[in-house]
């Protein structure tokens, strides 16, 4: 869906039941920059087909916010089309890890008889592993053509890969899994000290005044005070499980 004049989303990427995953763009005159490839090559394929219809022609640049696999899973796709892949210089994931992604999507699978049958194989079909092949800073701009540039913000504290995405021209935000629309923060994979540091990224995104949130998962969010709102409910629970020392789905 068109957001903005220069910025896209694509929501309700499949992953995990009940968990869905968003991705994005944003076009200039002259290139697109793509904000995550969902969790497999048909996720991958997808982002990179709207993408191309929105402004053909365009060069295309991919930049993942995070490390987790629901975020990467489709960077194959740009690779051998030859784009450039941003992230995170500590974004990267060996093949064990991917193996070890996939056999637990397999155990998720309820069917024992489709287990067995390795289902998972029809999800992940032609998805590979494929990192960020260019690190990026905090601070880093990307200048996609005329009167569009936009900014990137490392924004730690769900993953230490985590960074958001930022078109002050648009006042659009993509923020990876830094906030989540209408699901429970997902504080497991880190501890009390990564949720101190989300905290501080809570803070700075929202001195930033974006009026329009592209989340990691979760509907688009609009509005400055429902953006706000959103902000306020994801700091709720990491105060709340800071106190207590756990995580609400510990």
């Amino acid at each position: 869906m068109r957001i903005s004049p220069s910025c896209y989303a694509v929501t309700g990427l499949a992953y995990s039941p009940p968990w869905c995953v968003n991705a994005g763009f944003i076009t200039g005159s002259d290139r697109t920059l793509v904000i995550d490839t969902g969790g497999n090559a048909y996720a991958g394929q997808t982002v990179h087909g709207y993408a191309v219809a929105a402004k053909p022609g365009n060069q295309l640049l991919v930049i993942n916010t995070e490390k987790h696999f629901d975020h990467i899973g489709g960077n194959a796709v740009f690779r051998n089309l030859g784009c450039q892949i941003w992230g995170h210089p500590d974004i990267a994931r060996t093949p064990e890890e991917f193996s070890a992604e996939r056999e637990e999507f397999r155990t998720s699978i309820p069917s024992r008889a489709r287990r067995e049958a390795h289902e998972e194989n029809a999800f992940f079909f032609e998805t590979e592993l494929t990192n960020p092949t260019h690190a990026v800073t905090d601070g880093a701009r990307f200048d996609l053509g005329v009167g569009c540039r936009v900014e990137v913000l490392l924004t730690p504290g769900h993953t230490s890969t985590n960074l958001s995405v930022w078109t002050p021209t648009d006042k659009v935000l993509f923020t990876g899994d830094c906030l989540i629309s209408e699901y429970m923060p997902n504080l497991d994979a880190g501890t009390v000290d990564d949720w101190r540091i989300w905290l501080l990224s809570l803070d700075r995104i929202e001195h930033l005044g974006a009026e329009t949130v592209v989340a990691g998962h979760g509907p688009v969010v609009r509005g400055a005070k429902a953006v706000i709102s959103m902000i306020r409910n994801v700091r709720q629970v990491l105060t709340e499980s800071i106190d207590r020392g756990f995580s609400p789905t510990a």
